[in-house]
């Protein structure tokens, strides 16, 4: 089974940008959007309703802002409900089953905008360590994919040093980035490419960080035990990808 997870920045610009097309190359079996931006009533038909999906929609009821979105081709699909502890209306989390595999599509809030944001950012995150533990800590093979807007080591940033204090990679978001891996998840895409730097999964639109590759590894795939032990493949797919959002594709590849 091929996920994909994709913070498409919009959902309908990414597919006036040419969605359909990538999706043809990159050939998801599951496919987590983050920041859709839409409900599906405001999407064209043929995007609400996609030729060769089913697809499962949680858009933030604040029109224009965030929600994520799972679409699936194969096997039994499921959902399995929304939000973590309590209300979600800002659209952050879908959790779905296809083909015997649980996929928990997450939009983690960022907090780069101010303290304010910060604030809200790090109370999600109070709330969102142990409910994740519970959907770990099951004999079926779980995904925990999307854009959690941190990046966890050095060897998922660029300029480690500059951005000690920024929003994203503040030590004690690390700190609890570590400890959500050590509640039962693994880094997919880690644990198959190895320490090595990157690969960077979203770029600022300053200072040509695009063309210079200075990114941030901030879109994750991971799995609890089960969905570890079936890991045949990743890929991180720069190239194409970036024509429709800041955010490229992560591809992880799970074994029957």
């Amino acid at each position: 089974m091929r996920i994909t997870s994709w913070n498409v920045n919009g959902l309908r610009a990414a597919a006036r940008k040419g969605l359909a097309k990538h999706l043809e190359a990159i050939e998801p079996d599951v496919l987590l959007l983050q920041e859709i931006r839409a409900t599906p009533e405001q999407l064209e038909p043929d995007l609400a309703r996609p030729r060769g999906w089913q697809a499962h929609w949680h858009p933030a009821e604040k029109l224009g802002y965030a929600g994520v979105a799972t679409w699936s081709r194969n096997g039994a699909h499921e959902r399995l409900g929304t939000g973590i502890d309590g209300p979600d209306p800002e659209g952050r989390v879908l959790r779905t089953r296809v083909g015997g595999v649980q996929l928990v599509n997450v939009y983690l809030p960022s907090g780069s905008s101010g303290p304010d944001a910060q604030a809200r950012k790090e109370a999600w995150m109070d709330v969102f360590l142990p409910w994740s533990e519970r959907i770990a800590a099951t004999d079926e093979p779980v995904v925990l994919a999307g854009d959690l807007n941190i990046a966890h080591t050095e060897l998922d940033i660029h300029n480690a040093t500059a951005n000690r204090k920024n929003s994203g990679f503040l030590p004690h978001e690390r700190a609890w980035f570590g400890e959500l891996l050590g509640r039962g998840w693994t880094d997919l895409v880690r644990a198959h490419l190895g320490p090595i730097q990157g690969p960077y999964s979203w770029w600022s639109n300053r200072g040509n960080a695009r063309a210079l590759d200075r990114g941030w590894r901030i879109d994750y795939l991971l799995g609890n035990a089960a969905a570890a032990a079936r890991l045949a493949a990743v890929e991180v797919r720069r190239a194409g990808g970036l024509e429709i959002s800041d955010h490229a594709p992560v591809t992880v590849e799970l074994n029957a």
